[in-house]
């Protein structure tokens, strides 16, 4: 039989794990010795395989790389101008939970959090993706602040950060969202100064796969951390919805896999990308876990992760998921057809775990 048949998805998501485990020590993770949103969501999809298998392996490459890069004070270095710099921060809460006794981890948290104090913003209060994009916001924020804000208010009791988060995801959509298609703009520019932004609309031109698969992770992980009775919680659902019916028929048929420029597959110079299919793969499947798509949603995902199955290459051991987009400012259509690919990215591996466990969820109730 087929080994990539005979695979679970968590066995896949193992796989990316270890041969990356294998490959670098946790501070060697590129770019190595940083505080960095890349390590972060790689490290985010090994914490969900170590709540899944138990193995404790999982969370001690965790616990070293945070614990190369905080000190005793809970002192780090990071960049204090945007909300990229927050990200790596999801991993401390598990941390402090696990070791009470260690005060580091609720320390650098304390730091990050208050970033939210000092970042600039648009009129509406609306974060800056970054200072040197002055009055911009990109959907790939949503997901780099807007996740550790809910989960550092359920755990030191902070519940405006909840409204905070919520207003981020609510301008995005006020400003970002395209009617026609249901789809969101990468970034939109208030000022209307970016050479991208449209005059009129102040949004960047095109619609990216990896940036909309941030703001479909983020939607869902909101869903999670937000407590039952919240309002804004049906807001919220009706937006995944939204969102995974928009994607799914931008789906390349033949291969399950998502554009780089979702829209525009007819186009030659266009290709399939893998990080943004795997957080879209993340999305249908946390929609379809709360009942928000059907049985088509899920066919589109499982189609979807097969595609990404027959893209991987696996030897000996060794995983490689190739077709990654390496990071990209917003831009025009060629900005995003022009970047190079890498394999093993750390945006794409940790992309394809999270989708891995949550195909693995799924797969796993419908045997039950």
């Amino acid at each position: 039989m087929n080994q990539r048949i005979e695979r679970s998805p968590l066995d896949w998501a193992e796989a990316a794990c270890q041969s990356l485990m294998q490959q670098f020590m946790p501070e060697e993770l590129p770019p190595a010795h940083r505080w960095h949103y890349h390590q972060g969501v790689f490290l985010c999809g090994m914490e969900e395989v170590a709540e899944l298998t138990g193995e404790d392996r999982y969370a001690a490459y965790i616990k070293r790389y945070v614990d190369k890069l905080i000190d005793e004070q809970g002192n780090l270095y990071f960049a204090r101008d945007e909300l990229d710099a927050i990200q790596p921060g999801l991993l401390l809460f598990r941390l402090a939970k696990q070791h009470p006794d260690d005060s580091r981890y609720e320390k650098a948290a304390y730091k990050l959090r208050h970033l939210f104090h000092t970042l600039n913003r648009t009129s509406e209060g609306g974060f800056w993706h970054k200072d040197k994009y002055p009055y911009n916001m990109w959907l790939d924020g949503l997901y780099m602040g807007g996740v550790f804000a809910l989960k550092y208010a359920n755990a030191y009791g902070e519940p405006e950060l909840r409204q905070l988060a919520l207003l981020q995801e609510q301008l995005m959509r006020k400003h970002m969202r395209d009617d026609k298609t249901g789809l969101l703009y990468h970034a939109w520019d208030e000022s209307r100064q970016m050479a991208w932004a449209n005059p009129e609309t102040g949004c960047s031109p095109e619609f990216w796969a990896r940036s909309l698969g941030w703001y479909g992770l983020a939607v869902s992980q909101f869903l999670d951390e937000l407590p039952a009775g919240e309002p804004g919680i049906q807001q919220l659902e009706d937006a995944l919805e939204q969102f995974v019916q928009a994607i799914i028929p931008y789906q390349h048929a033949a291969t399950g896999l998502w554009y780089q420029v979702v829209d525009k597959g007819n186009l030659e110079d266009n290709w399939l990308e893998t990080s943004g299919t795997s957080l879209f793969i993340y999305a249908i499947a946390k929609a379809y876990q709360r009942g928000l798509v059907d049985e088509k949603g899920l066919e589109a995902a499982k189609r979807g992760y097969q595609g990404l199955l027959e893209t991987v290459q696996y030897a000996e051991g060794r995983f490689v998921l190739p077709k990654i987009c390496i990071g990209t400012s917003a831009g025009d259509y060629q900005n995003y057809v022009t970047r190079p690919t890498s394999e093993n990215d750390l945006h794409g591996v940790g992309a394809f775990i999270l989708a891995s466990v949550e195909m693995e969820k799924i797969l796993t109730a419908v045997a039950q």
